[in-house]
């Protein structure tokens, strides 16, 4: 979504730190991503109303997170910038979901899409949505990259959803911690062999959204996305979630690597979920950074 996320070099970030500990009952029926959803209409309905400032204020959690171009707390960073003059709104950035997901607990989900910058189709945005104790959802990580918007479903298009997870991890601290040491192979990896690092974690029904490209769907698709990036690729892994549940996992740190023999540097965002085989990739995004390095 994007010009506070492009114009500004928008990753918006949720802080570190599990959700707490504990599942969804046996009892309770099986949660589905509509509530998320339609979190993030709200959000892009009121992009459309109040602009963006206001928009992104109003929908963000206390501790969200945005690079501008480094992290720093989205509240400070879009409170010091200046409101836009009286009937004017600012830019014109609208967005929708086409595919969202959620935790077998409830309360950690995502939802990504289209966006369009003063009508001009501009890129792909992807959010991470946690809801609060007063079942209020609020977006703790936000980003997007420039991407190939051609042939994207319309806005009102009905949402995919990522499949629930089967199971869980023992708690949101153990599932954190089996991801790191994913993200730790996976970055040992990636430094000599970015395709083969990804491939060995990527779900078949996962997401991989790449600068410049359409984002790619599926096993078929994933070898160019990734070949996009180049052959190699360091990771530092920064911050991200867990869900209560143990089963769904976010995550977001640097990324550097080599372009036409000039260092390049940016952040990833991923979300990882337990599978029978162990933790899957179910997105993957690479953000340029959009400053002096």
């Amino acid at each position: 979504m994007m010009t506070l996320r492009s114009l500004l070099g928008v990753a918006v970030l949720g802080a570190a730190g599990a959700c707490g500990a504990g599942s969804q009952p046996a009892s309770a029926p099986a949660p589905v991503p509509d509530t998320v959803v339609a979190a993030e209409r709200d959000f892009a309905a009121d992009g459309v109303a109040l602009g963006i400032k206001r928009s992104f204020l109003k929908h963000a959690a206390v501790n969200a997170i945005m690079l501008s171009p480094d992290p720093v707390n989205a509240h400070e960073r879009l409170g010091k910038m200046p409101d836009p003059e009286p009937g004017n709104k600012g830019p014109k950035l609208v967005w929708w979901p086409l595919w969202a997901g959620v935790a077998r607990s409830g309360e950690l989900g995502f939802t990504t899409g289209p966006f369009h910058l003063d009508d001009k189709p501009s890129g792909h945005y992807f959010t991470v949505w946690k809801k609060l104790p007063d079942g209020s959802w609020k977006w703790v990580f936000d980003a997007g990259v420039d991407s190939d918007p051609a042939g994207q479903p319309p806005a009102g298009t009905q949402v995919g959803y990522l499949a629930l997870a089967a199971d869980g991890s023992a708690s949101p601290e153990a599932a954190a911690a089996e991801v790191r040491a994913a993200e730790e192979e996976l970055a040992q990896r990636a430094a000599t062999d970015l395709s083969a690092a990804y491939l060995a974690y990527l779900a078949d029904d996962g997401r991989v959204h790449t600068h410049g490209l359409k984002p790619a769907r599926g096993k078929s698709a994933f070898a160019p996305a990734i070949a996009a990036r180049g052959s190699a690729m360091e990771f530092a892994y920064l911050g991200g979630g867990a869900s209560q549940a143990g089963d769904l996992v976010w995550t977001y740190g640097d990324a550097r690597w080599l372009a036409d023999g000039q260092a390049k540097r940016g952040h990833y965002v991923r979300v990882w979920q337990k599978r029978e085989a162990g933790w899957r990739l179910v997105f993957d995004q690479v953000v340029p950074y959009r400053g002096k390095t």
